[in-house]
């Protein structure tokens, strides 16, 4: 669907947002592409790109291979040097990457700590490694700020974390707590919900309008949901909490999604003491212990129960699962593709679509990043290099 710009001067910075936002979602357009998708004449268009070029978000260059009669269009790409900070503070560990306005990861790094990291200690953490990161990055880069993936529940409208019951986080103003100790602006946001964004614009969602992500992480488990190609919040931001809702045939009354699925529950029956991603994986695959087996297939049997109640309620083309839930759906795709096709309503399976996370460990650095996107690019017009203004004591 095309996005309408306006060829008025007076909004100039509506249509300099709607061009850098086609940049940066696409990996790059040519010219003659903006032109057609925004309505705006050509000349307008060359103007808007050479004030994103001027503004170090955008790069012109020619397209490689043309043999097409004329002159050829000039593509216009995300310029790799316009970064956000991207953190996801855990219960086990707190990550912080570089992502690239062309939503490339360029470096991360993970910190592991022995116990959940109070607010302030992470929030120390987390300016020691950025401060690093921002050291290693070249005089020419435009840092537009930093972007946190939180395991709770992230009021929207300030980034306060409400409640994080894994990290024992209550009520704390963690975005402003982290823009105060890095000088950059901060933005906060449920790391599920990111995820959510980051697979419906860069991943396995491309181009699907209503789906639904599921994240298996060290916190449980959490949910994002697009609907109509937006992310559905709810009034405070707090919705898709799906780990937290009840499921049937638990050994315990009571017990919710994240206390059956479990990554730390794997995790003992596979004998896996590391918290290595790709280590878990490789041990669902290749297990072949009665127990650890058994375990595996229970996990299946209890998601592939919340799939059906959430494909029933929700109606999405796609579900994504990220985390060790994409683990457990490619090692028992058949299996729970016909758990879920059995216990589903049959039109609304026809609809559905499941799918692993194409975007990997990466998935939740990238959502970080969209929330520093959306913000700035919002208004580029107004973009200064915060980083040089303000750097990291």
């Amino acid at each position: 669907m095309a996005v309408r710009g306006n060829n008025l001067d007076t909004v100039r910075r509506h249509n300099l947002s709607t061009v850098v936002g086609l940049v940066h979602r696409s990996g790059g357009l040519s010219r003659s592409r903006l032109t057609t998708l925004t309505g705006l004449n050509r000349s307008t268009v060359a103007a808007l790109v050479a004030e994103l070029v001027e503004l170090g978000l955008a790069v012109e260059e020619l397209p490689e291979g043309n043999r097409t009669v004329g002159r050829p269009s000039p593509l216009v790409r995300p310029h790799r040097d316009a970064v956000a900070i991207a953190v996801n503070p855990e219960v086990d560990a707190i990550t912080v990457g570089v992502v690239g306005l062309d939503a490339v990861v360029r470096s991360q790094v993970r910190r592991e700590v022995d116990a959940p990291p109070s607010p302030e200690e992470a929030v120390r953490i987390t300016a020691g490694l950025v401060s690093e990161m921002l050291s290693e990055l070249p005089a020419s880069a435009v840092i537009l700020g930093l972007g946190v993936a939180v395991p709770g529940l992230v009021r929207s409208v300030d980034g306060v974390v409400r409640l994080a019951p894994h990290l024992g986080w209550e009520n704390v103003p963690f975005a402003a707590m982290l823009a105060e100790a890095t000088h950059l602006p901060c933005w906060g946001g449920n790391d599920a919900s990111l995820g959510a964004v980051a697979e419906r614009n860069f991943g396995a969602g491309d181009g699907v309008s209503d789906l639904i992500y599921l994240n298996g992480g060290a916190s449980g488990i959490g949910g994002g949901m697009i609907v109509g190609g937006e992310l559905l919040g709810g009034i405070g931001g707090f919705a898709g909490e799906f780990g937290h809702t009840r499921v049937a045939g638990a050994a315990v009354p009571g017990a919710t999604l994240e206390d059956e699925v479990n990554r730390a529950r794997l995790r003992e029956a596979l004998n896996i003491p590391g918290v290595d991603s790709e280590q878990l994986e490789r041990a669902i695959f290749s297990a072949r212990d009665d127990d650890a087996v058994a375990e595996i297939d229970r996990q299946v049997d209890m998601l592939s129960t919340a799939l059906r109640n959430t494909i029933n309620i929700l109606n999405p083309a796609l579900v994504v699962l990220g985390g060790f839930l994409g683990a457990l759906y490619e090692a028992r795709t058949e299996q729970m593709t016909r758990l879920v096709g059995l216990q589903t309503l049959g039109p609304a399976f026809d609809d559905v679509a499941i799918a692993r996370a194409a975007l990997g460990d990466e998935i939740l650095l990238i959502g970080a990043a969209e929330l520093v996107f959306d913000n700035v690019l919002d208004d580029p017009a107004q973009l200064t290099n915060v980083a040089a203004q303000h750097p990291v004591e």
